[in-house]
């Protein structure tokens, strides 16, 4: 237990050294992504958030319950904020996401049915290049963490299996902006992640949560990698812009297999996604916007 909270440490502290060699960075002289020097003007950084909601089907195993497959259908709702890094607006960008997401599956013969409850928290920094034919391309790390639960209604003394990790992920994404598709701009995005490392729960196969409620706190923490734990998220879209508000329409994929104390558990959802969202700027009341002031987007 102590090696294994040891080497998560290790990792996050990692993490954070890195993003501070980043800032330290950006001490020195500013280049735009076309390598020249920034002009002394003013530098507005929009925010672009989307509010999403998504529905499509689920599978889900968990060995720990059943060794049964269920499948049945996913719904979730999220949140997706993006904003360019003060230090350095042209080449670095951040992203906040919450997500909530609630499945309901049966199994083949339809007489039983499992539940899952997971909710996703995850931050991230990007470093941005602007490729040919306008296309936009970022590559990066997050901190994220993960918490759920999957129920099972006909179990009886082992009805529930809790999820949790928090990991060190890689990132990217890539996009491109149209100007004029059937008179509205239309920006399309690629947007995945997995995670390098990090530490997850999980008890022993047959392990009782009334044992750990009781003390029994030993071996539930356990170190991630891709051999035991893999997360998978990936979301295609498209942002069709009317006027100030962005609607989003795409699809997601989710993939969560974990395996350790010969415990073996998969989520694997396929979502429409649907959103709503836009950029907008924080102005002080006592500051007026310079003329002058230039843009510069988190994602374009």
């Amino acid at each position: 237990m102590y090696n294994i909270r040891l080497a998560c440490r290790v990792f996050i502290a990692g993490f954070i050294l890195l993003l501070s060699s980043v800032a330290v960075e950006s001490a020195m002289p500013c280049h735009h992504l076309d390598g020249h020097e920034c002009d002394l003007v003013p530098v507005m950084r929009p925010v672009a958030a989307f509010y999403t909601f998504e529905m499509g089907s689920s599978e889900l195993v968990d060995t720990y319950l059943t060794p049964l497959r269920y499948s049945g259908w996913t719904t979730g709702i999220g949140y997706d904020r993006w904003q360019a890094m003060e230090f350095d607006p042209d080449r670095w960008s951040m992203n906040l996401k919450a997500n909530f997401q609630l499945d309901r599956t049966s199994n083949m013969v339809g007489n039983a049915d499992m539940w899952y409850f997971g909710a996703r928290f995850s931050w991230g920094m990007y470093r941005r290049w602007r490729m040919p034919y306008g296309i936009m391309a970022g590559i990066g790390g997050r901190m994220s963490a993960d918490f759920g639960c999957l129920y099972a209604s006909r179990n009886g003394n082992n009805p529930a299996s809790a999820k949790a990790a928090v990991t060190v992920d890689a990132g990217g994404y890539i996009a491109h902006r149209f100007g004029n598709i059937f008179g509205k701009m239309v920006d399309l995005r690629y947007v995945t992640s997995v995670p390098l490392t990090g530490c997850f729960f999980s008890p022993d196969y047959g392990e009782l949560y009334y044992e750990i409620y009781l003390g029994n706190h030993s071996g539930l923490a356990h170190w991630a990698w891709w051999g035991n734990y893999f997360r998978w998220n990936n979301l295609a879209c498209a942002d069709i812009h009317f006027g100030n508000t962005v609607v989003s329409v795409g699809y997601r994929c989710n993939v969560l297999s974990t395996e350790v104390n010969h415990i073996t558990s998969r989520i694997l959802s396929h979502s429409f996604v649907f959103g709503l969202g836009g950029e907008w700027i924080s102005v002080s009341p006592g500051r007026k916007l310079s003329p002058e002031a230039k843009m510069v987007s988190a994602l374009y």
